[in-house]
């Protein structure tokens, strides 16, 4: 069984979710904190639970020395590590006297001096996060007290952790599976904050769990998406995987917090702290710097200044509008994957990620991104502008690195004008005509600047008549390339030239037949959209399969390839397994004819994955790719993950249908 869906431009991202909706939100706090992105530098990643005084103070310094403060970075954050493990005799809590000798109220009046934001850390269980000893006491049941005692501080920023913090469980340090939400704890120094009348700008740090981007933008002005960053690049990606679902709900007063910089902490290359950056910087993260910028023993080097300096991705971060960029495509087998969002005045920032841990050239489709022709296009990491990009751009990228581009004076996708062509005499010829997917069923609209009556148009040697009108549709015939070239034979040359792609048809997973260990299940109401079914348990050894008839000539018995689109189900979050090997992915094989096609996808899930209906595991996520082997009459599909015995997930993402542009 086939279901026909109406035809979709390609100027739509090329991965979507088609799960819960969200209503709009709106930070509860209302403490006009946050409109953009918070920046700042916070002491865990370099100091971890073991900052004083003096690195403080240096730290601080050093923020208006080098010239940060000027460009944002206004809030100095003493992680972990800074109190004792017990509370005074009144209640409150108190510094180590040994680490912060003149105080800590000494310490935000030295801060605010230098016109910096001072930002305390607590935690929402009996202990803060720091492991050994001695222990640290935490905020559980104190929220009033010590909400008040940070406001007589003159705090202006909590990062409030939550560790130690599950009763049911005995406090352990970690539990990723509580018996009860967190946002119950954050809710209760929400009210302790707003109680003081302070302005007190709240970062909520649960990890990810009990996906907070449904509560947590009521109760903070920025909430951790993920678990901890490491000091490894694979943790990039992987905090990327799962932010894939959850860019929309960013905006002006709470934003995704993909957790502190490490640039500058020489872990990463500088390619891969570009990249870092980056990314950071277009998803709308707090930008908060976890390198040592000057102490006695160290400094930051010139190389990581100047990336966390560069005016063009910080006004990315700031942009007026507060949209978060959107995963827009991966090609898996080739490692690289593509991102882009909006800017105010018209702009786009789009990053093509280098995966692989080599140099190479990589060339940006500019329709995959929804744009035919950008009149200006800023590379910010090579440095270049160029004017006048038609369908693609081509760049060096370095290993680990990311193609950064600013794009203005868009045209859309599908979109040509004659200044895009070569007339010469009656023949005018389109070059770096795109095709999303090999197919007969394009559809050119050519425009003339004056109505004809009966002129004669030969296009790509196929012959019309213009009748009466200074409009001519035609069918046309498109690769999957960026390079298809349309030549027209005419009397006046067209002033311009629209491409609209062909349909798609949609193949549910219930009517693919199941085999090994693959199993076909019922999803609850309204989930496993569009189907409300999916098929999980897809193995080296269980699979789906169809026959699926082409419904048109593709091309004259040739393979070729068509662009389809997965629909899928993926919600394991690499809790556990973040410090060590954990993607976010599911891997997912499909082979059409016996051309098989390897696909990482990402989170999918929009919904609690511990307490909501199908525990994220039925929120349907779309992912765009170039398929090969498709022919003229029958086509044997399988669905499976045929390399999940080879060093990947054993087990797929859970498929719920496929769709295909013919």
């Amino acid at each position: 069984m086939s279901t026909r869906f109406s035809l979709k431009q390609l100027t739509l991202p090329f991965f979507s979710l088609i799960n819960v909706t969200h209503e709009s939100l709106s930070p509860g706090l209302n403490n006009g904190l946050a409109i953009t992105p918070p920046m700042g530098w916070n002491s865990y990643n370099h100091y971890s639970c073991s900052p004083n005084e003096s690195i403080i103070h240096a730290n601080a310094q050093a923020l208006v020395d080098l010239g940060l403060q000027p460009l944002g970075y206004h809030y100095v954050t003493v992680d972990c590590g800074w109190t004792l493990p017990d509370r005074i005799a009144d209640g409150t809590l108190t510094w180590n006297p040994a680490r912060f000798p003149s105080g800590y109220p000494a310490l935000g009046n030295f801060i605010h001096g230098l016109g910096l934001g001072f930002g305390v850390y607590q935690d929402a269980g009996i202990q803060t996060c720091m492991t050994g000893s001695p222990t640290q006491v935490g905020s559980l049941f104190h929220e009033r007290i010590d909400a008040e005692t940070f406001a007589a501080w003159g705090a202006d920023l909590l990062k409030y952790d939550d560790c130690y913090s599950e009763a049911a469980t005995g406090y352990p340090n970690v539990d990723y599976t509580p018996a009860v939400s967190p946002s119950g704890r954050y809710a209760n120094m929400t009210a302790a904050i707003l109680a003081t009348n302070r302005p007190i700008l709240f970062q909520i740090c649960d990890w990810g769990v009990d996906f907070p981007a449904l509560w947590a933008p009521a109760l903070g002005n920025s909430w951790r998406v993920t678990n901890d960053i490491i000091p490894a690049f694979r943790t990039i990606p992987r905090i990327l995987n799962q932010v894939v679902p959850q860019t929309d709900f960013a905006g002006p007063g709470h934003w995704l917090d993909l957790d502190m910089l490490e640039v500058g902490n020489g872990v990463f290359t500088i390619p891969e702290e570009q990249t870092h950056f980056s990314l950071w910087a277009i998803l709308k993260s707090p930008l908060v710097i976890g390198a040592a910028l000057k102490d006695t023993y160290s400094s930051i080097s010139q190389a990581s200044l100047a990336i966390l300096k560069n005016k063009d991705i910080i006004g990315y971060n700031q942009d007026s509008l507060g949209v978060a960029a959107s995963f827009r495509r991966r090609w898996t087998e080739a490692g690289y994957e593509l991102w882009a969002g909006p800017l105010s005045g018209n702009r786009m920032v789009v990053a093509l990620i280098n995966l692989q841990n080599t140099d190479r050239s990589l060339t940006l489709d500019l329709p995959d991104v929804g744009v035919q022709k950008a009149g200006l296009v800023k590379d910010i990491w090579n440095g270049v502008t160029v004017a006048n990009a038609l369908t693609s751009y081509t760049a060096l990228v370095k290993a680990h690195g990311t193609l950064l581009l600013e794009l203005g004076e868009m045209v859309s996708a599908g979109s040509y004008d004659s200044s895009n062509a070569v007339t010469v005499g009656q023949t005018t010829t389109f070059g770096k005509i795109f095709g999303s997917t090999t197919s007969q069923n394009y559809s050119a609209l050519l425009s003339f600047k004056d109505k004809q009556t009966a002129a004669s148009v030969v296009v790509n040697g196929n012959p019309y008549t213009l009748t009466d009108s200074s409009y001519l549709t035609v069918p046309l015939s498109l690769n999957a390339t960026n390079n298809n070239t349309i030549i027209i034979t005419s009397p006046i040359p067209p002033t311009s030239l629209s491409i609209t792609p062909p349909n798609s048809t949609f193949y549910p997973s219930t009517s693919f037949k199941v085999s090994g260990s693959s199993i076909l299940t019922t999803c609850h109401t309204g989930l496993c959209k569009p189907v409300g079914s999916k098929i999980g348990y897809l193995t080296p050894t269980g699979s789906a399969s169809l026959s699926i008839p082409a419904p048109y000539k593709t091309s004259s018995g040739l393979a070729v390839s068509k662009y389809v689109e997965i629909y899928f189900c993926n919600n394991e979050i690499a809790f556990q397994t973040s410090w060590d090997y954990g993607t976010n992915t599911r891997n997912m094989t499909i082979a059409v004819n016996g051309v098989t096609t390897r696909v990482e996808l990402p989170l999918s899930g929009r919904s609690s994955e511990l307490f909501s209906p199908g525990y994220g595991w039925e929120d349907t996520g779309v992912f765009g790719v170039l398929l090969g082997g498709w022919t003229d009459g029958n086509n044997n599909v399988v669905v499976g993950n045929v390399y999940g015995s080879s060093g990947l997930v054993n087990y797929g993402a859970d498929f719920v249908g496929l769709s295909v542009y013919w």
